[in-house]
């Protein structure tokens, strides 16, 4: 009797789990294109890189400029999980400051950048 209750318990189990799974997965909505999906695309095909920390306010406020669209940014997390130190990538670039933007000819620009200022250091078009 005993083993009956385990194995019907078991089906319930799984029968459950199987319908949760596809009713989440119906509820996912397709991901909407962001007003400046091509001008993110447009910067990381352009070889600038968006150095930041999750931590950092001003990088939290440049990815918001993006909307939507900051999905699409060419973006490097230099903070470790936990906030105190900076992964390798960053030292090795010598990030100091975040947002830093890094461009292809090794320029950089610091600080919140506007959408203005990217599009015209990379020759992407800036969506109207």
């Amino acid at each position: 009797m005993t083993n009956i209750k385990i194995f019907v318990s078991v089906i319930v189990v799984l029968i459950i789990g199987t319908i949760g799974t596809i009713l989440l997965q119906q509820d996912v909505a397709p991901a909407e294109p962001g007003k400046y999906d091509t001008l993110a695309q447009c910067l990381k095909d352009k070889g600038a890189v968006f150095y930041g920390a999750f931590w950092c306010s001003h990088c939290q406020a440049q990815k918001k400029l993006f909307g939507l669209s900051a999905k699409l940014l060419p973006y490097v997390e230099c903070s470790t999980v936990d906030g105190r130190n900076q992964i390798q990538i960053c030292k090795d670039k010598n990030i100091d400051g975040y947002p830093t933007w890094e461009f292809a000819d090794g320029s950089r620009l610091n600080g919140e950048i506007s959408l203005n200022q990217l599009a015209e250091k990379t020759s992407c078009i800036l969506p109207e």
